[in-house]
């Protein structure tokens, strides 16, 4: 029964597919294009993916779902597993190959989590196909500095960058964190981090920062997330004197549940520890599940890879109020992040459509698109102006501090904008 359930709907996505097109079709004299998108749709990622969906949607509605004399047309996939609602490599890689057969198919946006991106990345790169992440920034998919020994190469089995991400990757971040934690009166930092790309990559950055500004490092510990209790590492912890825990994880991860009894056990910011994380934390999901109570009783702190909504200026503040005037929400951590990867995406296709109307097959349009795309300079985007680098990173830095605060909302508390961050 859930099989056909499945079936049929995946039958009346593709019908609706096609009912928005014949319209458009009379101005696509060139055909379609397909754009497909990669993140977990599950779970407590339900709200990031469809914010991030939602971003697809909103630059392509701007664009008029016409560029160039081509339709474009937005193939959603996730890439969690049905059985844990987590991404998955196997998943991620069907993904990938699913977009990279599709005769269509000129670009692949995403992932969301960092070692999707590893599983992705070869098997774009072999289709000469573009791929733009809107949330992605362990370092060592791009660059040397914060990877490990054979990145990013690894990802590039024919040399050429197609991998270009339009959010700042975590050595910047990571460092950032271990400055504010310094200024904040941090003397002594427990790390935690959940084994994965994303999460041991910034643990260790911060780890470098924090040791090079002179904070004492007790440790930087792998924590198994799946288990359902983690008070063995919290003792640990109290044991050891730290006044800081920096948690280096998303939500998936089990970052909820070490906060919530951090605070069962005594482990708050009126007996001297406090709780600090990255960007991964940043989804409403984590203050429904860890507590409103728990997560302010630690004190807790994250760091942004850009400006706030709210202090966003020119195009960022108007994309900020498009968004809420389109979908009627505030936009998710990474949602805005995706209108802009897909912004970048469309701007190359403008750029490179006398290539690709001259193509002899698809793979001469990825590549002409991908080069559009390596291209990019002095982008207006929502923080202001950049570039892509010779890595296809970003050449924005900005950087945010937030807090948790008492709100009037279902939750009962909201992240709030505290700082600014160098």
């Amino acid at each position: 029964m859930r099989i056909v359930k499945g079936l049929l709907i995946g039958c009346l996505v593709a019908v609706g597919s096609l009912l928005v097109n014949p319209a458009a079709a009379q101005q696509c004299p060139k055909g379609t294009l397909r754009i497909y998108t990669s993140w977990p749709m599950q779970g407590a990622m339900i709200p990031e993916g469809t914010g991030m969906k939602n971003g697809v949607d909103m630059a392509v509605a701007e664009a008029g779902g016409v560029v160039a004399g081509y339709c474009l047309e937005v193939i959603n996939l996730d890439d969690a597993s049905p059985l844990s609602g987590k991404w998955d490599g196997a998943v991620e890689a069907e993904n990938a190959n699913k977009a990279v057969a599709d005769p269509k198919a000129i670009v692949y946006i995403g992932t969301y989590n960092s070692g999707a991106a590893k599983v992705s990345m070869p098997i774009t790169q072999r289709a000469r196909m573009a791929q733009v992440s809107t949330a992605n920034s362990y370092p060592g998919l791009t660059k040397k500095k914060g990877a490990a020994p054979g990145e990013p190469e690894i990802y590039r089995p024919l040399g050429i960058v197609n991998y270009f991400r339009v959010v700042p990757a975590d050595d910047i971040q990571g460092a950032v964190g271990a400055k504010w934690a310094k200024q904040r009166g941090a003397k002594k930092v427990y790390i935690l981090n959940d084994q994965e790309l994303y999460g041991k990559g910034i643990a260790d950055v911060f780890e470098a920062a924090a040791r090079k500004l002179g904070l004492e490092v007790a440790a930087n510990e792998g924590i198994d997330w799946k288990q359902s209790d983690q008070k063995p590492v919290l003792t640990k912890i109290r044991a050891s004197g730290a006044d800081l825990v920096y948690q280096a994880a998303v939500i998936e991860t089990g970052a909820q549940l070490v906060i919530r009894q951090m605070k069962d056990l005594g482990l708050v910011a009126d007996r001297g520890v406090r709780y600090m994380g990255p960007d991964g934390l940043y989804e409403d999901e984590l203050l429904k599940a860890a507590t409103c109570d728990a997560v302010m009783a630690v004190d807790f702190r994250m760091t942004y890879g850009s400006l706030p909504f709210e202090k966003m200026k020119g195009l960022g503040a108007q994309t900020y109020e498009n968004y809420k005037k389109k979908f009627g929400k505030e936009p998710t951590g990474y949602s805005l992040y995706t209108v802009e990867g897909a912004r970048v995406m469309i701007d190359a296709l403008k750029r490179a459509a006398p290539q690709i109307d001259k193509a002899k097959d698809i793979t001469e349009k990825r590549e002409a698109l991908r080069q559009a795309i390596a291209n990019t300079k002095n982008f207006e985007g929502i923080n202001g102006k950049f570039s892509l680098d010779e890595n296809g990173d970003t050449t924005t830095e900005n950087m945010s501090g937030f807090k948790v605060v008492k709100a009037d909302n279902p939750v009962g508390c909201k992240f709030e904008f505290e700082t600014l961050l160098e």
